[in-house]
C-alpha cells in the first residue's frame, strides 16, 4: 500500500503533516476526509476518530494518527537526521519542543482561536457549554491573554528568534509544527510577537512550497472566516 494521508485542509495539525512529506518528498495520496472521521468506516480503523493519520502496511494497525507521531515515525523510517536529528542532544531539543507545543500552547491556541474559526471545541471546554455567549467570550479572552508567557518560552529557550529547533541550519519537526500552529493565531487580537513573524517566514523560506502550499488551505479558510466576519 502506498503512504495515505487522512487529513482536513484548514488544519494546522493536519498541515504539519502535509507540510513534512512534501519536505521529505514522500511519495503520498492525499485525501479530505472532512466529514468522514465520525463513520463507521474511518472509525473501524482508527477509532479516536482524528485527524491527520496516515495509512501504510508497515504499522502494526496499518494506520497511525498524531501530527508528531507521524512525522517522528516517517522521519525515523526515512532516515531524516535533518528533519528528526539522531543526535540525543538536538533529539531532546526537537521532542521538548514538541511535546511543550502539542501540551501546553496548543490547548491555549484552540480555546482563542476555535471560536473565531468556527471549529468544534473540546467537551469540557466553556465553548462547548452552555454559558452565554458573554461568558464564552471571557474564556477565550482569558486564553488569549496566557498566550504571550507561552509563546515566549520559544525564543528564550528553544533558539527560534534566530534560528531552527534542535540548533540546525534548517527546520525540523519541530519547527514544522510550532510554525504551523502560529498560523491559526492570525484571528486572535493579540499581534504575533516580531521573532515570531520572522519565524514563520524562516521555516517557510527554508522549505519553499513544501510550507506554502499546505498553509495557503489554513491561510485561505482564515480569510474566508474573517471575511465573512466583516460581511
Amino acid at each position: 500500500m502506498a503512504l495515505k494521508l487522512n487529513m482536513l485542509p484548514p488544519s494546522v495539525n493536519n498541515m504539519s503533516v502535509r507540510v513534512f512529506v512534501r519536505a521529505a518528498g514522500l511519495p503520498h495520496e492525499e485525501e479530505n476526509v472532512w466529514g468522514q472521521t465520525q463513520a463507521d468506516e474511518y472509525l473501524s480503523k482508527y477509532p479516536a476518530g482524528l485527524t491527520p493519520t496516515i495509512e501504510t502496511d508497515e504499522l502494526p494497525k496499518g494506520i497511525l494518527g498524531e501530527s508528531c507521531a507521524i512525522m517522528m515515525y516517517l522521519a525515523s523510517r526515512e532516515g531524516r537526521d535533518d528533519l528528526y536529528p539522531t543526535d540525543l542532544g538536538r533529539r531532546a531539543m526537537v521532542d521538548g519542543a514538541n511535546f511543550f507545543t502539542l501540551s501546553i500552547l496548543y490547548p491555549l491556541v484552540a480555546r482563542a482561536t476555535y471560536p473565531r474559526l468556527s471549529f468544534a471545541g473540546y467537551p469540557g471546554e466553556v465553548a462547548t457549554s452552555e454559558a452565554s455567549d458573554e461568558d464564552k467570550e471571557t474564556a477565550r479572552k482569558a486564553a488569549e491573554q496566557a498566550l504571550p508567557a507561552r509563546l515566549d518560552v520559544y525564543p528564550k529557550f528553544y533558539g527560534t528568534d534566530k534560528g531552527f529547533i534542535g540548533g540546525g541550519d534548517s527546520p525540523t519537526i519541530a519547527d514544522i509544527r510550532l510554525a504551523a500552529t502560529l498560523e491559526f493565531l492570525a484571528v486572535a487580537d493579540t499581534p504575533l510577537p516580531g521573532w515570531a513573524k520572522d519565524y514563520i517566514e524562516r521555516v517557510e523560506s527554508a522549505l519553499g512550497e513544501a510550507y506554502s502550499e499546505p498553509a495557503s488551505d489554513v491561510r485561505g479558510y482564515i480569510a474566508q472566516v474573517q471575511g465573512a466576519a466583516v460581511a
